[in-house]
């Protein structure tokens, strides 16, 4: 048996985890929420991750060690390149995960995806004992039609539908990241019973209102995430030219790295904005949290396509978490979740109509503290600090282990 704490008055069996992720661990707030919870109640959680800049390859964060395998440079611009990286990090994430558990087993492995096939970075571990779970962040098939504009009716759409079924099924358990692509795995790769929706929900501990933490002396616009075409932040720079005519002591700030930023450069030296929008490269949650504090509005422009449409933006609650009122584009998933008591919605890719949300929310102070305030109502009851104890149960109840939490099978 291994070691043994007591937790709630029940005695629970200490955990050995691993998870992987192609992506930043300190800047991912989903991958961290997961980890960071099972090492808040004992269990031993290892993170395989990609490494950006002078960040060392082992490092201990908030319990959790983290191990960087492989450099990344967002600036795929081919499918060839981006498969390759992909395949790499599949094969040295499989080796080290390998190699860790033939030394000392891991229990559960918890692959995030993209890509869904990362999830055989597990194979080791899986046919020697341990339970693996997929983490679908963003699906597959539709994510790699958006990037790199691939026709739902080619054969290698139809392959990645494939691809993703086979990754599904061989995995313990799923996990989604929203209730439309719940239907969607359903229907097409997965048993309903196989699931679990989590959205990306706040950590309260860390994403915390503080009254007067916003910024008094200069309206601030934020975008804070990846810059990809979908995340329609040329839209945004564009109605921001024209907003600021109206505010002109008015700054957008955009803090993220990806594939666009080069477009997004030249968009902003034509429209002659240098001094108005800055492009900052991705910080560490701690540091991206206090500037999302300060900033006045937050905006998030997505375009409504196939996937972005679908993609549900951890940015919206952790922005509501703060008290930050949030001016976003109103596409499929967003009008799932949301009313416009608690955004200032916008039609998708109308960046005129964007610029006149910006300038009216920005000379509107009731306004915004109107959605701020209703925003955090909404917000209160879908904090981490609730949801982790449905994880920890799904966790439990999959590795048959006993645990004190009530498992409720939906976040």
């Amino acid at each position: 048996m291994g070691t043994v704490i007591k937790e709630k008055c029940c005695w629970r069996e200490i955990m050995n985890v691993c998870t992987i992720v192609y992506s930043f661990y300190e800047t991912d707030t989903r991958v961290r929420m997961y980890a960071e919870a099972l090492a808040q109640r004992g269990d031993n959680v290892d993170a395989i991750a990609l490494k950006g800049g002078c960040l060392p390859d082992h490092e201990i964060i908030n319990g959790v060690h983290v191990y960087r395998i492989q450099e990344r440079i967002r600036n795929e611009k081919g499918k060839f390149s981006y498969l390759a990286r992909l395949l790499r990090f599949l094969v040295g994430s499989a080796a080290f995960v390998s190699k860790k558990h033939l030394a000392e087993r891991y229990d559960l492995i918890h692959v995030h995806s993209v890509p869904d096939f990362e999830v055989f970075a597990a194979l080791i571990p899986k046919l020697t004992g341990a339970k693996v779970i997929l983490d679908i962040h963003d699906i597959v098939p539709e994510f790699y039609a958006s990037k790199f504009n691939v026709n739902r009716q080619s054969a290698i759409y139809i392959a990645l539908k494939l691809l993703e079924k086979i990754s599904v099924g061989f995995s313990d358990h799923v996990i989604i990241a929203n209730h439309i692509w719940e239907k969607t795995l359903v229907a097409r790769s997965a048993c309903a019973e196989k699931c679990t929706t989590f959205l990306n929900y706040p950590n309260r501990s860390v994403f915390r209102f503080t009254p007067g933490a916003l910024n008094g002396k200069r309206l601030l616009v934020l975008y804070p995430g990846s810059l990809n075409w979908h995340q329609g932040l040329d839209i945004a720079i564009k109605a921001f030219a024209i907003a600021s005519k109206k505010l002109p002591d008015a700054r957008f700030d955009i803090y993220g790295e990806g594939p666009a930023k080069g477009a997004l450069k030249r968009l902003i030296e034509d429209l002659d904005l240098q001094e108005k929008v800055r492009l900052n490269g991705f910080l560490p949650l701690e540091q991206i949290v206090k500037k999302m504090a300060e900033a006045t509005i937050a905006v998030v422009p997505k375009r409504n396509d196939s996937f972005g449409g679908e993609a549900f933006s951890t940015k919206v609650f952790e922005f509501m978490a703060l008290g930050v009122p949030v001016i976003l584009s109103k596409t499929k998933i967003d009008q799932y979740y949301f009313n416009d008591s608690v955004v200032q919605f916008f039609e998708p890719e109308n960046y005129r109509e964007l610029a006149d949300a910006l300038a009216s929310l920005a000379l509107d102070e009731n306004r915004r503290q109107t959605l701020a305030n209703n925003a955090l109502k909404f917000i209160d009851g879908l904090s981490w600090q609730n949801k982790k104890f449905n994880y920890y149960s799904l966790v439990d109840k999959l590795l048959g282990k006993s645990s004190p939490h009530a498992y409720a099978g939906r976040a």
